[in-house]
C-alpha cells in the first residue's frame, strides 16, 4: 500500500511544478492533496492524515512553522519535510525543534525529492515492520493471557485451588473473583442440523458469538471446557440477583446461536456464598446439562417416557438425606419424596427406571465425594437393569432403596468416625516430598490421598488446621530458611529450590510469612 504525501505552497506555479514533475508512484507514494497557505491545508490535513507533509515555510495566514507545529500535535505520526527560500538559521533552529524530517532550500530539485522521498520510505517501512511485529507481541501476550485465565477459572470451578490462592493469582489475571455469591453455569452448543457432517468453523463461531456477549461483562466469565461445551462462571451480589443475570444472558445466548444455526443446552448449579463451593455449583451445573442434552434428544419418544421424566426424583432431596438424615428417617424421607410418586410409577418400566436411577446416582456421587469406592458402596450401580426386573411391587422398590442408601449412610459414618487423620499425613509427606515441583497442585495430591479436590480440600484443613496453600507455602518458606542460612545460593537459585518460578513473587511469598525479604534476612542471621 503506498504511502501518502501532502504538498503546501503558496507559489502556485512552484507548487504545480513540483507536483506534476515528481514521479510520486515510483517513490512509493500516492499524491493526496495540495493546499496554498497552512490555515486550508490544516483541515485536509486532518481529512486525509498523510504519511508525508511537504511545506513551505513563507506563506500567509499560517506559515509552514506554524503548521508544523500544529500538525506535531495533532498528526506525530507524520514526518514534515520543510522547503524554504531563506537560508536564515532561526528557521532552520526551528524545525530542528520541531523534529522536521529534512530542511530544504530552495530551489530544490526533483533528484532531491526523489532522494528523500526514498528515505522516508525506507523509514516508513521498517516503521510499518515493527509496529506489526509489536502487534504480534502483543496479541501472543494477550493470547497467553487469556489461556492462562482459563486454566485459571478451570482450576477454580473443579475445586482443584484453594480460596487464598485463587483470590492472588486472579488479582494477578486482572481478575476481580471476591462476591458474595457464585453461580456456575454448563453450556453445551451444537449444530441444528445434525444430519450434517461436523462443521468445527461453525461451532467456534456461534461459541465466539456467546463469549462476545460476556466480553465486557465483569461479573461473568465465560471459559471453554472442550469442543462443544462451556461453563459460564457468575458472580453477584445475592442468589436472586445471580439467577435473574443467568436466565437475562441464556436467553441471549440462546437468541444468538440459533442465528449462526446452532442450538443451545444449559445445566445450572445452585447460587453458593464461598469460592470453596463453586466446585458444588458446577458438579450440579454438569449433571444438569446431562438431563437437557438427554431431554432433548428423547423429546420425540412416546408418552411413556414423557412420564418418566414427571416421576423423577427430587435430587436435592436425596443429597441432602445423605448429608444429614439417618437410617431412622428413611421412612419419612421415603413418604415425602418416593411414595407421592404412586403405584403409577411401576406400571411405567421407564418411570420406574428414572426413579431408581436417580436413587443410585445420587447415592453413588455422594460415596465418590467422600472418596470411597463407588462400585463397593454401591454395587448397585453396575446391575440397575438387572435389580429393576426383580421389582415388581412398590415394596419391593422400597426396600431396594433403603438398602442403597443405607449402605451410603454407613459409609459417611465410617468416614466421620476416622477423621481422615493418616490421608492429612500422606498428604503432608507427599508435599514434603514435591514441594520442589513449582506446578503442584492440590489436585496432584488429592489425586495421590485418592480424593476428590473439593473434598480434599476440605478434610485436609480441618485435619491440619490449614489449607492446603497454607501447608505448602509453610514448607517451601521454612526450607528457603534453611537454604539462607547454611548456604550461599543467589536468592533466585533458592526460589528455583524451593518450588517458585519467580523471584519477584517468592521475595513477596517470603516477606508476607516472614516480615523480611530473603536478602534482609540472611543478613540478620549473620548478624547474630
Amino acid at each position: 500500500m503506498a504511502y501518502k504525501v501532502f504538498f503546501v505552497e503558496d507559489e502556485i506555479a512552484i507548487r504545480e511544478g513540483i507536483r506534476d514533475a515528481v514521479d510520486w508512484k515510483a517513490c512509493g507514494f500516492e499524491f493526496c492533496g495540495e493546499a496554498p497557505d497552512g490555515e486550508i491545508a490544516l483541515p485536509l490535513l486532518e481529512a486525509v492524515r498523510p504519511d508525508v507533509l511537504i511545506t513551505d515555510i513563507r506563506m500567509p495566514f499560517m506559515d509552514g512553522l506554524q503548521l508544523s507545529q500544529v500538525v506535531r500535535e495533532r498528526l506525530p505520526a507524520t514526518r514534515i519535510i520543510i522547503l524554504s527560500g531563506h537560508d536564515e538559521f532561526e528557521y532552520a533552529q526551528r524545525a530542528i525543534k520541531l523534529g522536521v524530517f529534512e530542511y530544504f532550500l530552495k530551489p530544490v530539485s526533483v533528484q532531491d525529492l526523489h532522494q528523500v522521498l526514498q528515505k522516508v520510505a525506507v523509514e516508513l517501512d521498517r516503521e510499518r515492520v515493527e509496529q506489526r511485529a509489536l502487534q504480534e507481541l502483543r496479541d501472543q501476550v494477550e493470547e497467553n493471557r487469556t489461556a492462562l485465565k482459563e486454566r485459571f477459572l478451570l482450576r477454580l470451578v473443579t475445586g482443584e485451588t484453594a480460596p487464598a490462592e485463587a483470590i492472588e493469582k486472579s488479582r494477578l489475571l486482572g481478575i476481580d473473583l471476591v462476591a458474595r455469591g457464585y453461580l456456575v453455569v454448563a453450556i453445551r452448543i451444537e449444530p441444528l442440523d445434525r444430519s450434517a457432517p461436523l462443521d468445527l468453523h461453525l461451532l467456534r463461531r456461534a461459541q465466539h458469538l456467546a463469549a462476545a456477549l460476556v466480553e465486557n461483562n465483569p461479573d461473568a466469565f465465560l471459559l471453554r471446557k472442550d469442543l462443544h461445551e462451556l461453563v459460564l462462571l457468575q458472580k453477584g451480589s445475592s442468589p436472586e440477583n445471580l439467577l435473574e443475570e443467568r436466565d437475562l444472558l441464556l436467553d441471549r445466548m440462546r437468541k444468538t446461536v440459533i442465528g449462526a444455526h446452532c442450538e443451545l443446552f444449559a445445566g445450572s448449579g445452585a447460587p453458593q456464598r464461598r469460592i470453596t463451593e463453586i466446585c458444588h455449583s458446577f458438579l450440579e451445573a454438569v449433571d444438569s446439562l446431562e438431563e437437557a442434552v438427554r431431554g432433548r434428544k428423547s423429546a420425540g419418544a412416546a408418552g411413556d417416557a414423557h412420564e418418566a421424566s414427571l416421576m423423577s426424583v427430587d435430587r436435592s432431596a436425596v443429597d441432602d438425606y445423605l448429608r444429614s438424615g439417618t437410617v431412622d428417617g428413611f421412612d419419612d424421607f421415603f413418604d415425602a419424596f418416593i411414595r407421592p410418586l404412586g403405584e403409577t410409577a411401576l406400571r411405567s418400566p421407564v418411570a420406574k427406571s428414572y426413579i431408581f436411577t436417580d436413587v443410585v446416582l445420587g447415592a453413588a456421587r455422594f460415596v465418590d465425594e467422600l472418596g470411597g469406592e463407588v462400585d463397593e458402596v454401591v454395587p448397585e450401580l453396575g446391575s440397575i437393569e438387572t435389580l429393576l426386573g426383580g421389582i415388581a411391587t412398590f415394596e419391593h422398590l422400597r426396600e431396594r432403596v433403603r438398602s442403597i442408601l443405607a449402605a451410603a449412610l454407613a459409609f459417611r459414618t465410617q468416614v466421620v468416625t476416622h477423621q481422615y487423620a493418616g490421608v492429612a499425613r500422606q498428604a503432608q509427606e507427599y508435599m514434603e516430598s514435591r514441594y520442589r515441583d513449582p506446578d503442584l497442585s492440590l489436585g496432584d495430591v488429592a489425586g495421590q490421598v485418592n480424593l476428590s479436590a473439593c473434598h480434599f480440600s476440605a478434610v485436609f484443613s480441618q485435619e491440619m488446621g490449614k489449607t492446603f496453600k497454607e501447608c505448602l507455602t509453610e514448607i517451601r518458606i521454612k526450607r528457603a530458611k534453611e537454604l539462607l542460612r547454611t548456604t550461599t545460593l543467589k536468592v533466585f537459585e533458592i526460589c528455583d529450590e524451593v518450588g517458585y518460578k519467580d523471584p519477584h513473587y517468592f521475595s513477596y511469598v517470603f516477606h508476607k510469612n516472614t516480615g523480611l525479604t530473603p536478602v534482609e534476612y540472611r543478613l540478620q542471621v549473620q548478624a547474630a
